[in-house]
C-alpha cells in the first residue's frame, strides 16, 4: 500500500495515517498466511514525529483544540488493538525518533531500534500506560519513563528492558535485522489461532 499525503510524509500521526493504518492492519489480519510475520518501519530520521498537533491547534479555540486531540488519542487506540489482534509475529524496526510512535512500536512483540538514534519522548495515554505494564516488568523503569520523561536512545532502552535490540547499523541495516528476526520466527510455523491466544493472554487483558 502506498499512501501519498503531506501529513504522512511529516511522520505524523493524523486523522488520515490513523486511518490507513486501520485499513492495512484489517488487511494484513484478513491475508494472514500460516507462517507469516509484519514487519513495521519507516525511512529517514523520524518513525514518528508523534500526533499532528497542527491540526488539533487550528480548530480556532482551546476547548476546540482539546476536543480534537482527544478524538486522535481515542482513534489511535484502534491502531493498536489491531496490532495485538493480529495472527502472526510482529516486528517494529525504528531508524530514528519515535515520540507518539513509540506507542506503535511498542504494541508489536518485538522492537528495534538504531543504537545512537530512536529518542523516546513519551506522552501521557491512558491505554499507553495500560500497555507498559504489560510490556515493562520493572517498576522502577515504569516510573522513570513516565514521570521523569526521559529520552532514552537504542542500547539504553535495551538495558532498560524496553527494545529488544540495538542495532548498530544504518537505517538499512535495522530493517535487515528485524527481516532476520521474522525469518527466525517464522520458522516456527506459528498458528495463527493459537498465536493471538497467547498475546490476549500476554498483553490484551492490561490493555482492554
Amino acid at each position: 500500500m502506498k499512501i501519498n499525503t503531506n501529513q504522512i510524509k511529516q511522520y505524523r500521526f493524523s486523522l488520515t495515517l490513523i486511518e490507513a493504518l486501520i485499513f492495512a492492519l484489517s488487511q494484513v489480519k484478513s491475508q494472514a498466511v500460516h507462517g507469516s510475520a509484519l514487519i513495521t518501519t519507516d525511512h529517514g530520521k523520524f518513525f514518528s514525529n508523534g500526533f499532528d498537533l497542527a491540526w488539533t491547534q487550528s480548530a480556532g479555540s482551546s476547548s476546540g483544540a482539546v476536543d480534537r486531540l482527544h478524538h486522535l488519542v481515542a482513534s489511535f487506540k484502534s491502531v493498536v488493538s489491531a496490532l495485538l489482534s493480529l495472527p502472526m509475529p510482529t516486528i517494529a524496526a525504528l531508524p530514528g525518533h519515535a515520540a507518539a510512535g513509540f506507542l506503535l512500536a511498542l504494541s508489536h512483540d518485538y522492537v528495534l531500534m538504531r543504537h545512537d538514534r530512536g529518542d523516546i519522548d513519551l506522552t501521557f495515554l491512558d491505554y499507553f500506560t495500560a500497555l507498559m505494564r504489560s510490556k515493562i516488568g520493572s517498576t522502577s523503569t515504569r516510573r522513570d519513563i513516565l514521570l521523569v520523561g526521559m529520552k532514552v536512545k537504542g542500547e539504553e532502552a535495551v538495558r532498560m528492558g524496553i527494545m529488544d535490540s540495538a542495532v548498530h547499523d544504518s537505517e538499512e541495516g535495522v530493517f535487515e535485522a528485524a527481516v532476520r528476526l521474522g525469518e527466525q520466527l517464522v520458522k516456527r510455523k506459528w498458528n495463527g489461532e493459537v498465536y493471538v491466544e497467547i498475546i490476549v493472554g500476554l498483553v490484551r487483558s492490561s490493555f482492554s
